[in-house]
């Protein structure tokens, strides 16, 4: 059973960067897409970015292309974000949520697509 564990949220101001990591605990990890997901106070759940099994495709939401860079680090059972020119829009809990099986950009980006998810990680961007 994998179990996946947030770090790296904070206090930045506009314009400032971050690095969000995900934790994977299990052998299987490296079997897994994973994805990047957000939620501001009294909005949904929305997508952020998503890496396939292989590492090899990436996903974004329009809002965040350009500025965030999902990647992940088999030997570490790591994925990370990495959050540059921040937006106070940027502010939410982000989560991060694991699935075994995968096919493209329109399954990648949907919450219900994914099986596991972590706590959650607050991040602030002041203006």
């Amino acid at each position: 059973q994998v179990q996946l564990v947030e770090s790296g949220g904070g206090l930045v101001q506009a314009g400032g960067s971050l690095r969000l990591s995900c934790a994977a605990s299990g052998r299987t990890f490296s079997s897994y897409a994973m994805g990047w997901f957000r939620q501001a106070p009294g909005r949904e759940r929305d997508f952020v970015a998503a890496i396939n099994w292989s590492g090899g495709s990436t996903y974004y939401a329009d809002s965040v292309k350009g500025r965030f860079t999902i990647s992940r680090e088999f030997a570490k059972n790591t994925v990370y974000l990495q959050m540059n020119s921040l937006k106070p829009e940027d502010t939410a809990i982000y989560y991060c949520a694991a699935v075994k099986f995968g096919a493209g950009s329109g399954y990648y980006t949907k919450i219900t697509s994914y099986d596991l998810w972590g706590q959650g990680t607050q991040v602030t961007v002041s203006s």
